[in-house]
């Protein structure tokens, strides 16, 4: 029996046509962090000669790709790195096949549509196959809610989880049946577990995943915080319930204009009753300009923290997110 084929994604994209077409998404950045030693990724994409000044994920994903022996990738053009242009050119000059998307400059119906069936057309499906796999999918998707809602409702879910599980969403950890199987398993536990304490810090995380997420919710939770927001993780799941594929990515909010992030970060400070949010932004990413607007628009304590090839906190970050949960503290109980 052939192997099912891989396609790389270099961030979460209609994942429903990849499977209509009989593939497995694999979502590169997933690869990049999760491996035994991610900086030796980077050393990948340096040695090849990508430069110094680029974005560690950039170079990552480069990594990954190559050290995984990915023969085809889709490469977001329109709503993600503006960086990926160039790295579809690289890709394609090592000899594998690139697949450009883009998401529209606004999420408008019509353009969203026919953006899923070109990708639809590319991969040999339809964007009507790829419909009957959201249906599918639809259990998969609300058990992710389901653990986002144990996470800030119940107090059941830590932040590490709440992440981890989110992000997975992007390819389901390439295996759907597992990734469902193993998620159940974990709402089941949570649901049975006592509740973190009343009195924590609750705050919001702002931005794309960060490269030391592995070290950063413990290390809140230990200052006693714990995250209840992970805004782009939980976009990654797809949240919404929605009535059609276009609908679900046209409600998607991260390739969109900072204003749609915005109004669902302010959602999510009154309802999950955030204390203050962590806003991070990743080193030599146009997205960091962003923090301009949401400073302005949130009205909520905002520490913003950057980060690049750094896999775990250093000693300076640890004492800028220890004086951020003290002035939070400070003015919760004041």
């Amino acid at each position: 029996m052939p192997a099912v084929k891989r396609i790389g994604i270099t961030t979460t994209v209609p994942v429903e046509v990849i499977l209509a077409a009989g593939a497995v998404p694999a979502d590169l950045n997933n690869l990049f962090v999760s491996d035994a030693d991610p900086p030796s990724l980077i050393a990948v994409a340096e040695k090849a000669g990508f430069p110094l000044n680029t974005c560690a994920w950039i170079k990552g994903i480069y990594g990954a790709a190559i050290r995984c022996g990915i023969e085809e990738v889709i490469c977001v053009t329109g709503g993600d790195c503006s960086n990926t242009l160039m790295l579809m050119e690289v890709l394609r000059h090592q000899g594998i096949k690139t697949i450009p998307f883009a998401y529209p400059a606004a999420p408008e119906t019509g353009r969203m549509s026919r953006a899923i069936r070109e990708l639809a057309a590319e991969l040999g499906t339809t964007a009507a196959e790829a419909e009957a796999v959201r249906m599918g999918l639809v259990p998969v998707r609300k058990l992710a809610s389901e653990i986002d809602r144990l996470t800030w409702q119940e107090n059941t879910v830590s932040g590490s989880e709440n992440h981890y599980w989110l992000v997975s969403a992007s390819d389901f950890n390439q295996d759907t049946e597992r990734y469902f199987i193993d998620l159940r398993t974990s709402v089941e536990l949570a649901r049975n577990r006592p509740a973190f304490p009343s009195d924590e810090i609750r705050l919001g995380f702002a931005g794309v995943p960060p490269v030391y997420a592995a070290e950063l919710y413990p290390f809140l939770e230990k200052c006693g915080g714990r995250v209840v927001f992970n805004e782009i993780q939980r976009q990654f799941s797809m949240p919404y319930q929605v009535k059609s594929l276009t609908e679900q990515y046209r409600r998607y909010t991260y390739p969109y204009a900072t204003e749609h992030r915005i109004a669902d970060i302010g959602k999510a400070v009154k309802e999950r009753r955030l204390d203050g949010i962590i806003h991070y932004v990743q080193s030599f990413c146009h997205r960091a300009i962003g923090d301009i607007i949401l400073r302005s628009k949130l009205d909520i304590p905002i520490l913003t923290v950057e980060g690049n090839a750094d896999f775990g906190l250093s000693q300076h970050l640890k004492t800028r997110l220890e004086a951020f949960m003290d002035m939070l503290r400070f003015k919760k109980s004041g």
